[in-house]
């Protein structure tokens, strides 16, 4: 009984330091920014979302519009992340998850008519919606 709870609380604790490991990987790097003129593609995990043309529903997100732009890098602010890239077509965007500081790169790309969104986990493969979360909040925070 004794070497049961000692081999649980081994897996318990290998556990814990394996995901603070992955967080701390995580906070390590930069948005990835555009590629091509337009924002990155999605990996193939569930762990991200994207206006961008082309992609599959499941990562398939509708874009922002274009009166929210000027409102964005406060937006962001007041809703916990950080503008690390602030140009005239682009904003790249740092969130991190509250429980274990996991960081989620949030980028915008000014189009002609619309703003694409593009949010996505760095480390991980599923994110439990949190991403396609983050843009509701935003796109919510930004309608009022």
């Amino acid at each position: 009984m004794k070497l049961i709870a000692i081999i649980v609380i081994g897996v318990i604790l290998a556990g814990i330091i394996g995901f603070i490991a992955l967080a701390q990987k995580s906070k390590n790097g930069a948005p990835p920014g555009l590629v091509d003129g337009a924002l990155a593609q999605c990996p193939s995990s569930p762990n991200c979302v994207t206006s961008e043309a082309g992609v599959p529903e499941s990562h398939a997100i509708e874009p922002l519009p274009l009166s929210s732009w000027d409102k964005l890098p406060d937006t962001i602010q007041e809703n916990g992340g950080r503008v690390v890239a602030l140009r005239n077509d682009y904003i790249g965007a740092v969130f991190s998850t509250p429980l274990m500081g996991f960081a989620d790169d949030v980028e915008f790309r000014k189009g002609e008519t619309q703003v694409h969104v593009r949010s996505a986990s760095r480390v991980g493969h599923s994110d439990m919606g949190a991403n396609r979360k983050r843009v509701e909040a935003l796109r919510a925070a930004l309608a009022e």
